[in-house]
């Protein structure tokens, strides 16, 4: 021992010491930071997106459905805590195991094998994980979720914590995993294990776990419930900038993440489609969503959501469309690595490249611009990035680029095809896993440098078929094939039709295209344009006719070249037309440089004209002038540019064309132009070009005077395609002054004292409309009218006379309207003539109101006056006015009505209404009548005012109600409405009323009055009481809160009423009311502090409140327990209140408590309650025995914590933390947390399964409170080994056999061992399977989907083992592995993998590695032509086609052989027809093979090449045949040229006709195979349904899959329910594990009879304890270990010779044979089950209990006790009572009567699951493989179905008849060679 007292003391020997060194969890949560943040310029968020889906993508992979991957994201500006990002997929889930591995950082999918020893609860669960679809196109495999490390690397990258939800497919539970930063950091400063965690496990939709403030995560565990299997990955913590980013960038990285995702979610041909229609995924139905919600200041926007099948400008989708042709290519690596490419060409199209170009990637140059800031469109296509994007498993891996290969770049001279076309090509690699990448998948290691490599080889694929040709002549070809058809530099617009070129060749005349306009380089060429054309003698200068191209076009084009067709200029000197190549044009040249060279020769032509006005009166430009006036004479001279005056065309080709001018004068009418005046006037010697003067030009409107030269010949005005020199001079003609004028349109009609205007209209002498002179003033006239106007208005060309006013009578026309016509006539000074017409005047509008009588009226009260009314207008006419009305209100006392008369027809009327009628009125009273005229635009009509008397009348106007409270009191009135009080239910007496007129006189109550006297309490009254003035007796309401409102009222419309109001009163005291203001709930011992209210009420239930306060001591409080003496009663606020009551200790419950006051009396209920807590106990649970369960197993009842008082009593009191504590060695599943307690004091954990070791465990609840920690009682659980849970498998096989195609495997024997580690009894053959597969990859060890299976045999008499014999080995030769896989619905097992060698068998034939086609050869000089082979390489083969020539070596013996009875056979070089060449391990080399020159032979005679193997190891009798090469001879060069051609061509056709009927073949034998297969799957299904019948299953269950798995369920239920049911269990302490102990006596038995089980453990109690051992020596271990307190019973110490025979019968049948005695007598040990170890059980078990013999009763005992002695020895006899006779005959008293299985503590036999659980299991096993045989059988159907299908597609028709033309072909080529057979 070493002592260490100071850190730097001196060592005094070589010391150790024991260190940690386990990685910071900044491996995890900084594990990706740098390689995201190495994002050469790009944002690396998406990425790490991506590392999410990759894991989505892997999880749904094996989906039947659809595959659903949701990015949901929630964002919260206000609380930062509830920004979440999930993950959600529907793949297979994950089980516990499975999350637990995902935590593992850098466990890999390789590593994974580790733990298959491991419990599973899914079929398959890691051998799933290793599935992968090898066949997939590009690799879209879905298997990229590979090393373990990108998804932690991801989450920790975008936030600080994640939680990982997820539920496996046919799993109930569902399993939850959380890891965090902040975590981390705990348990570091807590100095805990930082790699380890908790998977909580909860039902589906269970969010109880979650707080109320994360509604996210709670809405997310809803859903759950819809979802049969899932995976939610949720990360919190987000970074702030990532948010940002997210919210920002939305569209830009969805974008990505669809580029990432290209090929997984559009299938192999990419994003092809354009509709904008979305429609079914083409690709395995991955659906890929994104969804952002957004909460800014507490409102939530609405959610963004996008599909990424939806995004169509991601680059990959632009490439794949923008695409015109495509190169695919394959590249092969050494070893298995397959590169599958795709070239893309994107055209020059539009005056544009069309290469997509991604403005995020950084490699992407700036647009540059020229010195005007306008863009320069010149760019390279693909700039400076690389040709190729990396793809792997189908999955972008976004930072490796490929620049090019060798064959693909840019070459170093230059070729005939631009280099323009290199940058105009993109590409992409897709890779499979055989290629490594970068753990967080972004970039290669490996790819570039072994593509690179020399010995990798490229091919190019054509129709899916591989092309031997070299890739770089196939690239260079394809190329140039894309530059000439789909490259468009020059755009052919402006299309005229198609023409025949007469100036071409005849074949090349037609069709050739006509166009106005070409655009090339940007630069835009028209019709009618200047040109330059270059490379001609001399340089071509001219105008642009049209533009031709060659072809038949209908329309705008693109394309590389054509003709252009010009006027050559200047015209004048050439006037001529030439066409040349459009490549001819010089598009350097500018216009001005064009036009500099044509206008020195065009200068002499006439250029400008020289007017001059010798007279005056000249035109000038845009001049208005005055109809009339006069133009002047004109003179004209032309000038040409070097402004010389000419008078005809100079040079030679205008010899004789002298020039003339044309004088035009245009009128621009508004029905067009019209020329009113032309001449022409000619040069002659002596005078000039002359015009003269014009006086004609009167029309009005715009004018053009035109002077054009023409040419004199002609008259034409243009001259070599150009115009002549013009003038035009443009003027206006206006009109003169007036002279004359008319009226215009009136708008009548016309109305008294209404202003209206008159419209007068102007015109000068030629009747043009011309404008008034200012001066011009009118008069008007009219006889019986006066006329005025307010002035005139000039306005265009009219005078206006505004404001005009007629006053005057009108006559009466008809009885409504009066009317009249009168003659007005219009002068106007300084016009001479006048104008007269009629006009018709109507009455004007309303102006006043005539009432009549005009003096004051008298009328008595209650009548209506009447009034007569006219409406007048300012002359005094009788008018109306529409929707007029003449109102009248009276004023001077409330109440009057209102009297309305219509006037809008008739403008008069008599106006009267209701009658008049004054209340209390009783002296005569004037008022006032105000008449007005109501109406739109009448306020200005004064009102009428006219006085009314109104005399009073004699009718009752009121009346007076009298009430007398005492018989002898004087009565009082009452005021209307006054309230008077009475006892409630009581009646209110001595009422009488008396009535009045409006003078105030009292008006007697007589037989016409009677009736209308009205009283509401009463329907009908007493004739006589009213006549006496009296009213019938009121009734009180029996409430007080009630009122009760009483009318006396006269019904004669008069409204004469009166009214007064009774309110009741309480009466005596007859009740007594009690109530706890508040909770009645009183905990024990404590005092009820809610007051008690008391209330007394009279019989109607109305509370008395003027009660003396003193009344307080009259109450009496009693009742059961009451402690009288501290109760108090008070009187507060009105109320009794009794206080202070309080009990004696007592139990829980109900009291009563009596409130008397006199004779009154009532009761309160209070509830009494447990006290605070202070115990704990578990309900359902007998603390006194030990709980029994198997290891995995649930315990028997649900876990529930109860607090409890003193007393014991319930104590329901919430929120107290409850914590389970126990045993380090015992794990409870799921975990119990601590909880506090719900509103009853419980706390639930539910069903618990237990996990531990073999032994006993304590439980212990403890509860924390305020006032310290209550500790519970203990559980005792007892965990014993499950022998139906299978821990590992014991493969068994002879290692060094060997393994033949097509032979037998040898025999492997399989072990499955259960928890007791021993053969698990119950394990089936059908659950045990044996996967062969060839190997590919010497780290691939798990078994791919194209393995094959073999199921075993059950070894006879040994349960547990199996094994597998009489399988046939593969026909594939190579290393293979075998793995022997376990599962049975419940738990799954794996073996180690086993690698085997398959040899091939011995060879039975000789072939060729490569199809060598049919050899041509010729006699001739040239030695190439003599070539017969050039090089062939020959092996020995299997009969399954394996090479088989390892160790085989000797010589190929070549011949060439001639059909039979030929001669003339060719020879090889040196003359022979023979050779021997060595063959090597199977292998021979045939090189350059050439004939003899001038060697014999016939021509177009087909020859043998024969290849026959010499080989000692070949036996003499199984001589191989030879391999046979059939050629031609041919003489002649040429011959044999075309006759090679046609050979190969035959070669061709025969490996096509082969494909095809390869391909017919396999069809029709997968066609017979579909069938087979249908057939013997629905055998197979026929069978089980017959067997699940005998099951008593209904054949009504079993229709469909839905209806099976259904059934399945309600089976497995049940059978669970069965399993997990309470059963008796022995409860002994069980053994310490070893295999030569065997177990106490109790454990080794079970017995299905409780009462059997009862007496039997009683009568063995003594040996229940004793522990069974195989031998002495381990009993002795035993018996030391305990220091002699435990029993033990070696096997091997007991005589076996007196053990009895478990096979004889009852000793009764012996000696009476016929007896049937009663009490069901049977042997003990009949009822005895023995679970394992049956052979030694019996050993055990026949000692101890020997011939023990169990009937039903005691009295049935005694009498076949007394039966069987007459002939022989009884044994011991026991009863299901409980008693016993022993062997002796004794029985009776303590000792022989067996004590309660209760009291047996524990020491009793279990009990076995019923039979019924058998039954299940049977049941639901067969059901299990009916719904697979039906499944299958279905399948089977579909692929049948879709086979026949398929081949009646036009595809495969064609495909028939393809081959047919192909046979067809072939035999004419046959008949071509020579041949009368056709090879098929």
């Amino acid at each position: 021992m070493y002592v260490l007292r100071d850190i730097n003391q001196e060592l005094c020997a070589p010391a150790e010491e024991r260190v940690s060194y386990l990685p910071h969890y900044d491996t995890i949560v900084k594990g990706g930071m740098y390689e995201y943040y190495a994002s050469e310029g790009q944002n690396p968020l998406p990425y790490a997106f991506a590392e999410l889906i990759d894991n989505a993508l892997a999880a749904t992979a094996n989906n039947s459905g659809p595959r659903s991957i949701h990015i949901r994201m929630h964002f919260d500006d206000m609380m930062a805590s509830r920004n979440a990002l999930y993950v959600i997929d529907n793949g297979k889930g994950m089980t516990p195991r499975q999350l637990n591995n995902w935590a593992i950082y850098r466990l890999s999918k390789f590593i994974r094998k580790d733990k298959r020893g491991k419990v599973s609860f899914i079929e398959d669960e890691d051998a799933e994980e290793e599935k992968k679809d090898d066949l997939a196109p590009l690799s879209l495999n879905s298997d990229i979720s590979y090393f373990g490390v990108g998804g932690k690397q991801a989450v920790f990258f975008i936030g600080n914590s994640v939680r990982m939800i997820s539920k496996p497919k046919d799993s109930k539970d569902v399993h939850e995993l959380t890891m965090s930063k902040e975590e981390f950091q705990m348990k570091e400063r807590n100095q805990e294990a930082i790699y380890s965690g908790v998977i909580r496990n909860r039902k589906p939709g269970d969010f109880s776990h979650v707080p109320e403030t994360d509604e996210n995560v709670r809405q997310i565990i809803k859903e759950e419930n819809d979802r049969d299997n899932f995976t939610v990955v949720e990360i919190k913590g987000i970074n702030p900038d990532h948010i940002t980013y997210l919210k920002q960038r939305f569209k830009e990285w969805t974008r990505q993440l669809a580029h990432i995702y290209h090929y997984y979610i559009h299938g192999p041909s990419g994003n092809v489609d354009e509709d904008k229609n979305r429609s079914t995924s083409p690709f395995k139905n991955i659906d890929i969503e994104v969804t952002m919600i957004n909460r800014v200041h507490n409102r939530t926007y609405p959610a963004i959501h996008i599909n990424l099948r939806d995004i169509d400008d991601d680059m990959q989708t632009q490439f794949v469309r923008s695409a015109a042709s495509t190169f695919e290519f394959k590249a092969k690596v050494e070893g298995s690595g397959v590169v599958e490419g795709i070239l893309r060409y994107h055209p020059f199209l539009y005056d544009r490249e069309t290469y997509p170009s991604d403005l995020n990637d950084p490699r992407m140059e700036p647009e540059t611009f020229d010195e005007h800031d306008y863009a320069i469109n010149d760019r390279p296509a693909r700039g400076r990035r690389p040709i190729f994007e990396c793809y792997w498993n189908g999955r972008l891996i976004p930072y490796t680029f490929i620049e090019n290969f060798d064959w693909c770049a840019e070459p170093k001279k230059t070729k005939n095809i631009p280099l323009d076309c290199y940058n105009r090509v993109s590409g992409i690699l897709f890779t499979n896993d055989h290629f490594q990448v970068s753990t967080n998948k972004l970039t290669f290691l490996d790819l570039e440098m072994k593509l690179k490599e020399k010995n990798t080889a490229y091919s190019r694929i054509q129709n899916s078929q591989e092309k031997r040709t070299t890739i770089e002549r196939e690239f260079l070809t394809w190329l140039k094939e894309c530059h000439e058809q789909c490259d468009k530099q020059i755009f052919f617009s402006g299309y005229k039709g198609q023409c025949v070129r007469n100036d071409l060749p005849k074949a090349k005349q037609t069709p050739w295209a006509s166009y106005d306009q070409v655009e090339w380089d940007g630069k835009t060429y028209k019709k009618g344009q200047m040109i330059r054309i270059a490379r001609t003698m001399p340089v071509l200068l001219g105008t642009i006719k049209q533009f031709l191209l060659y072809g038949e076009h209908d329309g705008d084009v693109y394309a590389t070249g054509g003709d252009i067709e010009i006027f050559q200029e200047p015209r004048s000197l050439y006037d001529e037309v030439k066409i040349v190549p459009l490549s001819k044009l010089d598009r350097t040249a500018s216009h001005q440089m064009v036009k500099r060279n044509l206008e020195e020769e065009e200068a002499k032509l006439p250029s400008s004209l020289v007017i001059s006005w010798p007279e005056g009166f000249e035109v000038k430009q845009n001049e208005k002038r005055p109809a009339g006036k006069t133009i002047g004479a004109i003179k004209i001279e032309i000038l040409n540019r070097k402004r010389e005056f000419i008078s005809k065309l100079p040079g030679t080709a205008a010899n004789s064309k002298k020039l003339l001018v044309e004088l035009k004068v245009i009128w621009h009418s508004p029905h067009g132009d019209e020329v009113i005046v032309s001449h022409i006037s000619q040069h002659g010697k002596n005078w000039p070009y002359w015009f003269r003067k014009m006086e004609n030009i009167k029309n009005l409107g715009n004018h053009t005077l035109q002077i054009q030269v023409i040419l004199n010949e002609s008259g034409a005005n243009t001259y070599a395609g150009k115009e002549l020199p013009s003038h035009k001079i443009k003027f206006c003609v206006t009109e003169a002054e007036p002279e004359k004028f008319t009226v215009g349109m009136l708008d009548g009609p016309f109305y008294i004292g209404v202003p209206f205007q008159i419209p007068l209209e102007f015109q000068d002498e030629f009747n043009n409309p011309t404008k008034p002179l200012g001066k011009a003033v009118p008069v008007l006239e009219a006889s019986g009218l006066e006329l005025t106007f307010e002035g005139t208005l000039i306005k265009g060309n009219n005078l206006i006379v505004k404001g005009v006013v007629a006053k005057g009578k009108v006559g009466l026309v008809n009885s409504n309207r009066s009317s009249n016509s009168f003659q007005l006539t219009i002068h106007v000074f300084g016009i001479e003539n006048s104008q007269t017409m009629k006009i018709r005047l109507l009455p004007g509008p309303p102006k006043s109101i005539m009432v009549k009588p005009e003096e004051e009226l008298e009328i008595e009260n209650g009548t209506a006056p009447q009034y007569s009314i006219e409406i007048h207008d300012e002359s005094g006419n009788l008018t109306s006015s529409a929707k007029s009305q003449v109102q009248c209100k009276f004023t001077g006392v409330s109440g009057l009505p209102t009297y309305t008369l219509m006037c809008s027809d008739v403008g008069s009327g008599i106006l009267t209404g209701e009658p008049i009628l004054i209340k209390r009125m009783k002296d005569a009273q004037s008022i006032t009548a105000k008449f007005e005229l109501l109406g739109s635009g009448l306020k200005d009509v004064s009102s009428v005012q006219r006085k009314l008397k109104i005399l009073p009348s004699g009718r009752v106007a009121s009346i007076e109600v009298f009430y007398q409270e005492e018989e002898k009191g004087e009565a009082k009135a009452l005021i209307n409405g006054e309230t008077i009080s009475g006892v409630a239910g009581e009646y209110i007496r001595r009422l009488s009323f008396k009535l009045f007129d409006e003078a105030g006189r009292e008006v007697e109550v007589d037989d016409k009055l009677f009736p209308k006297i009205k009283t509401n309490w009463v329907q009908k009254t007493n004739k006589d009481m009213i006549f006496s003035g009296k009213l019938p007796d009121v009734k009180v309401p029996a409430s007080v809160s009630d009122v009760k409102y009483c009318q006396i009222s006269l019904q004669d419309n008069s409204g004469t009423d009166t009214n007064f109001v009774v309110k009741p009163t309480a009466g005596v005291p007859t009740q007594l009311k009690c109530k706890c203001d508040g909770s009645n709930v009183v905990s024990i011992g404590e005092t009820f502090t809610t007051p008690v209210i008391i209330t007394v009420k009279d019989k109607y239930g109305n509370e008395i409140l003027d009660l003396d306060k003193k009344t307080a001591n009259e109450f009496n409080v009693s009742g059961n327990g009451i402690i009288s003496k501290d109760v108090k009663v008070t009187h507060e606020k009105g109320n009794f209140v009794v206080k202070n009551i309080k009990f004696d200790e007592g139990a829980v419950g109900t009291k009563d408590v009596q409130i008397s006051w006199n004779d009154l009396r009532d009761f309160v209920k209070i509830e009494m309650i447990a006290g605070p807590p202070s115990k704990l106990s578990l309900p359902g649970w007998d603390l006194e025995e030990t709980v029994s369960v198997y290891n995995g197993n649930a315990l028997p009842n649900n876990l529930i914590i109860q607090l409890c008082d003193a007393g014991g009593n319930p104590a329901k009191v919430p929120d107290v933390r409850i914590q389970l504590t126990k045993e380090p060695k015992i794990k409870l599943i799921p975990g119990p947390q601590p909880s506090k307690t719900n509103d009853a004091g419980q706390v639930n954990y539910g069903s618990l399964s237990v996990s531990a070791p073999r032994g006993t465990y304590e439980i212990q609840p403890k509860a924390f409170t305020s006032d310290g920690a209550i500790l519970g009682p203990k559980l005792r659980i007892h965990v014993q080994p499950d022998p139906m849970h299978p821990t590992e498998m014991k493969v068994d096989f002879e290692k060094n056999a060997s393994f033949v195609v097509g032979e037998k495997v040898p025999d492997i024997i399989v072990k499955v061992i259960s928890e007791d580690d021993s053969p698990m009894a119950s394990a089936k053959a059908s659950s045990l399977s044996m996967k062969l597969w060839k190997m590919e990859v010497s780290t691939q060890k798990n078994p791919p989907p194209r393995a094959q299976s073999y199921s075993p045999d059950a070894v006879k008499n040994q349960p547990g083992v199996f094994t597998f014999k009489d399988r046939r080995i593969p026909e594939v030769a190579g290393v293979h592995n075998i793995m022997i896989t376990y599962y049975d619905g419940k738990y799954e097992l794996f073996s180690n993998v086993m690698t085997v060698d398959v040899k091939p068998g011995p060879p039975v034939k000789l072939a060729p590695v490569e199809q060598p086609g049919t050899p041509t050869v010729s006699n001739t000089h040239n030695a190439s032509a003599r070539c017969l082979i050039r090089n062939l390489r020959l092996e020995l083969r299997d009969k399954f086609d394996n090479p088989a020539g390892l160790g085989y070596s000797g010589k190929v013996h070549i011949e060439i052989t001639a059909p039979s009875g030929e001669t003339d056979v060719p020879n090889f070089i040196g003359g022979t027809r023979k050779l021997d060449l060595t063959l090597t391990n199977g292998q021979c080399m045939l090189s350059n093979l050439i004939l003899q020159e001038n060697t014999s032979g016939k021509d177009g005679l087909e020859y043998v090449l024969t290849c026959e193997v010499k080989c000692d190891r070949l036996q003499r009798n199984n001589k191989l045949p030879p391999y046979e090469i059939p050629f031609l001879f041919y003489n002649d060069a040429k011959k044999q040229t075309q006759m090679a051609a046609l050979s190969k061509e035959r070669d061709n056709l025969q490996t096509v006709i082969r494909t095809y009927k390869s391909l017919f073949e396999t069809t029709e034998q997968l066609v017979s195979e579909l069938k087979i297969s249908v057939h013997e799957a629905q055998q197979e299904e026929t069978r089980l349904k017959e067997d699940l019948r005998r099951q008593k299953i209904a054949l009504v269950q079993l229709q469909s899959v839905e209806s099976v798995e259904k059934l399945l369920h309600l089976k497995t239920k049940e059978k669970e329910l069965l399993f997990t049911a309470p059963r008796r269990t022995c409860t002994l302490n069980a053994v310490p594990h070893d295999p030569d102990i065997i177990g106490k006596i109790g454990h080794l038995a079970l017995v299905s009879d409780t009462d059997i089980a009862r007496v039997l453990s009683w009568h063995m109690s003594a040996d229940m304890d004793c522990v069974v051992t195989k031998t002495t020596a381990k009993a002795k271990d035993v018996y030391k270990m305990t220091h002699g307190k435990q029993q033990v019973l070696p096997l091997d110490s007991i005589f076996k010779k007196n053990l009895p025979d478990w096979r004889k019968p009852l000793p009764h049948l012996k000696y009476r044979s016929s007896w049937k005695p009663a009490g069901n007598p049977m042997y003990a040990r009949d009822m005895l089950v023995f679970p394992k170890h049956e052979e030694e059980c019996k050993i055990v078990f026949g000692m101890l209990l020997g011939d023990t013999l169990i009937l039903d009763t005691l009295e049935q005992a005694n009498n076949y006790r007394q039966e069987l002695v007459k002939f022989t020895f009884c044994p011991t006899i026991l009863t299901r009572e409980g008693d016993r006779i022993r062997s002796n005959g004794k029985f009776g008293g303590l000792m022989n009567k067996a004590l309660p299985i209760e009291k047996l503590r524990g020491a009793v036999f279990g009990e076995p699951m019923p039979e019924k659980y058998q039954d299940l299991f049977v049941q639901i096993e067969m059901l299990q493989n009916y719904k697979v045989t039906m499944m299958k059988c279905k399948k089977a159907k579909e692929e049948l179905q879709e086979q026949l299908d398929h081949m009646k597609l036009p595809e495969m028709q064609d495909k028939y008849k393809e081959c047919k033309e192909a046979e067809s072909q072939l035999k004419d080529i046959e008949q071509k060679l020579g041949h009368d057979n056709v090879i098929s």
